[in-house]
């Protein structure tokens, strides 16, 4: 039986939690934000509390079909949300000062590492694809990632947040290519649910240990980082 991976020739990238550190990046100024505050909330706590209602945020516009309200203002209508649930005290301005953080999000280190060591390869196209909007996503690979990607998609293509069919269908048009020769590479397994549900091949990078869901829609490869990543595409 034939490879399929075999006739993949272009790796599709999440951008935030794959290559970009979330957690490292956002629990300081969030512990700043909450310094002095009469709360009890912690900045660990706030942080998971937020991320999860990130995903509830966007999984509801795409169940509605509101379309794509932007990531940087569903991060911030998710971040009220949790300083509402958990009785922290915050202005308006507070708040848009504070999301000024995500302009700062700095990458993983083996991400960085694991890009370069693709793109000296020669073998594939490399190519961001993100729930981000596009001005801030040309922002993040310039300015925080430094890294030239081929392309770099946002999910407003498909009028919808991850993981929307929508969103790698408009992919896989835009960058004139049969599904089944992109690998979607992330650590969401959403993200790999949706883009295998489309047709792709899927890499899932396991950075927090977590189990993958019950579906026939599984990765081809599980792999811890992106230098497992590289050992595992290129034959190391």
């Amino acid at each position: 039986m034939a490879n399929p991976l075999e006739c993949v020739d272009t790796l599709t990238f999440d951008v935030f939690g794959t290559v970009l550190d979330l957690t490292g990046s956002l629990v300081p100024p969030i512990r700043a934000f909450l310094e002095g505050r009469d709360t009890d909330v912690d900045a660990e706590t706030l942080w998971a509390d937020w991320r999860a209602r990130q995903r509830v945020d966007q999984y509801q516009d795409a169940l509605l079909m509101a379309g794509h309200c932007g990531y940087q203002e569903s991060c911030r209508r998710a971040f009220v949300y949790c300083l509402q649930a958990g009785g922290v005290p915050y202005t308006d301005a507070e708040v848009a000062e504070f999301m000024r953080c995500y302009q700062d999000l700095a990458p993983f280190d083996d991400a960085v590492r694991g890009l370069h060591r693709l793109r000296r390869s020669g073998r594939y196209r490399l190519v961001a694809l993100s729930n981000g909007e596009p001005e801030f996503l040309e922002h993040l690979a310039s300015n925080r990632i430094r890294f030239e990607f081929d392309a770099i998609i946002s999910v407003q293509e498909g009028g919808a947040f991850k993981p929307h069919p929508g969103v790698y269908r408009a992919a896989a048009r835009i960058l004139e290519s049969e599904p089944n020769r992109i690998m979607m590479v992330a650590a969401h397994s959403f993200d790999i649910m949706g883009a295998r549900a489309s047709g792709y091949r899927g890499a899932f990078v396991n950075r927090y240990a977590l189990p993958f869901e019950e579906t026939p829609y599984l990765p081809d490869l599980v792999v811890d980082d992106f230098s497992e990543l590289g050992d595992r595409l290129l034959g190391a």
